[in-house]
């Protein structure tokens, strides 16, 4: 089983990593930080010798880095069996004042990484007519709320995307799961001040994700919305 997931090193990410390696899988795994990418494939190797990881360094809100990523991919013959677009930032602010340049960037993390990988990858699981891909949507994607600004704006496109992409591909039996999880803690809420025990943990998504990939071919989970227990904050 060939699994990508980016934006791997930390968070949601580095717990979906885990969950399939876990499970044995073939994982490849990006994101930014060198250091904590390559430290978590470590980790993962020697905790899951069953599972073979390979990592790349990149930025995926930067065009060439999604390219050279995709590249590296396609150049080791693997048909990707699931994808799991996490690739993500939070920036919190309101449409009227917050700084120029945020929903550009909030854009190019949140829904171009996605868009972009996706399209380099697609033609060879088309061509298997295989494959499972997931897209790290957002709560914000469903509900605007205050200070959610670009952020909101990018995770409501991406919900569009998938929506869209599920569409085209069903003639090709690829599965497309819009992944719209609530408050989690991840590095967004570091320094908040939160009771960890009031918001999920990300191992929960990553257990609904796994879940949602072994599903036999006549099924597929459309959308997965988790909330933690008491509600949004």
């Amino acid at each position: 089983m060939n699994v990508i997931v980016t934006g791997a090193s930390k968070g949601i990410g580095r717990a979906v990593a885990e969950r399939f390696a876990a499970a044995g899988a073939n994982l490849v795994v990006c994101s930014r930080s060198e250091t904590g990418l390559y430290g978590m494939m470590d980790e993962l190797q020697t905790k899951y010798p069953d599972c073979t990881v390979r990592a790349k360094a990149a930025d995926l809100s930067q065009p060439e880095d999604v390219a050279a990523f995709g590249k590296w991919i396609l150049e080791k013959d693997l048909v990707p069996d699931i994808l799991v677009n996490n690739a993500g930032q939070f920036l919190p602010g309101s449409i009227h004042n917050e700084p120029a340049g945020t929903l550009e960037q909030m854009i190019a993390v949140n829904l171009y990484s996605a868009y972009h990988l996706t399209r380099l990858l697609l033609p060879r699981m088309m061509e298997a007519k295989t494959g499972h891909i997931f897209n790290m949507c957002s709560i914000a994607s469903l509900n605007a709320y205050a200070n959610g600004g670009a952020y909101s704006i990018s995770k409501f496109a991406l919900l569009g995307f998938s929506k869209n992409l599920r569409e085209e591909m069903k003639p090709y039996n690829i599965k497309v799961t819009a992944v719209l999880p609530g408050a989690t803690m991840t590095a967004s809420w570091e320094g908040s001040g939160i009771d960890p025990q009031r918001i999920m943990d990300p191992k929960d998504v990553a257990e609904m994700i796994y879940v949602a990939s072994q599903l036999s071919p006549r099924a597929v989970v459309e959308d997965i919305v988790l909330r933690p227990q008491l509600g949004d904050l």
